[in-house]
């Protein structure tokens, strides 16, 4: 039978030897103010192999994160001193590719759609059940990983359209020279374009391909960041050279027939 604990349901668990196995436990860390939810998350996430590093406030979490380089950060919304969200922008400023997963006890859609404006990768609403949040933290940290492994064997150069040129390796782009300002969403939906020229892609094939899981509903996340890519990589948003939309159905980038 589930007992219920704080804003967290327990469920008993059975830990993945695989990752228990691991010589050097990896580091999570949670910036959480009840801890309640602190000692049963870190409880599991032990079990899975990590090791656990703790904030329970605003400030002291962002420092934390900051300072050092973790497997993956889960972050609560709501935190004394600074909210999660800040945290988020601030940590995805310095560090592009640590998965943060946030924590919120909202369930309104603007906070979801923030966070990941801001780079969060996935989020849960409290209560959650523990065995989801394992599912999470498992997923994204097996993302992390096969992208890693990609990255140490596939060098995949630099791909130019034209006066915009994309660095897959350095994540970077250019327009006409001049080095662009992109968010990490930005650059992976751009890069996403630029490997599959002329392909058209819905707005939830979008969603699941940058972001990364199914995210029902939130279609206008993607387009959020079409105009702000549209606004830094064309000349005139209003009439795309790159990034084109198919009326009904989602987006394209240019491609070989284009003008």
């Amino acid at each position: 039978m589930d007992i219920r604990s704080g804003m967290v349901y327990y469920e008993p668990f059975r830990p993945n030897e695989g990752l228990r196995a691991m010589n050097e436990p990896r580091t999570v860390l949670i910036i959480e103010d009840d801890p309640r939810i602190v000692e049963l998350v870190s409880l599991h996430l032990r079990d899975l192999g990590f090791s656990v590093e703790r904030e329970a406030t605003g400030p002291s979490g962002l420092r934390k994160a900051l300072e050092k380089r973790y497997e993956l950060i889960l972050l609560d919304i709501m935190l004394p001193g600074i909210d999660g969200l800040e945290i988020c922008r601030r940590v995805r400023a310095k560090d592009e590719r640590t998965p943060i997963l946030m924590l919120t006890a909202k369930s309104e859609e603007l906070d979801k759609v923030l966070g990941l404006e801001m780079g969060a990768d996935d989020y849960v609403t409290k209560p959650f059940s523990v065995k989801e949040l394992v599912a999470r933290v498992k997923a994204l940290t097996r993302r992390v990983s096969a992208l890693k492994g990609a990255g140490e064997k596939v060098k995949e150069g630099t791909l130019r359209f034209g006066d915009l040129a994309i660095d897959l390796d350095m994540r970077s782009a250019s327009l006409e020279g001049r080095p662009l300002d992109l968010t990490v969403k930005e650059f992976e939906l751009l890069a996403l374009f630029c490997r599959n020229p002329g392909q058209a892609f819905n707005r939830q094939q979008l969603l699941d391909l940058v972001w990364g899981y199914r995210f029902e509903g939130y279609n206008h996340t993607v387009n959020t960041h079409i105009n702000r890519l549209r606004s830094k990589i064309e000349k005139d948003p209003s009439n795309p050279r790159f990034i084109k939309t198919v009326w009904g159905y989602g987006y394209r980038f240019a491609g070989p027939g284009d003008s």
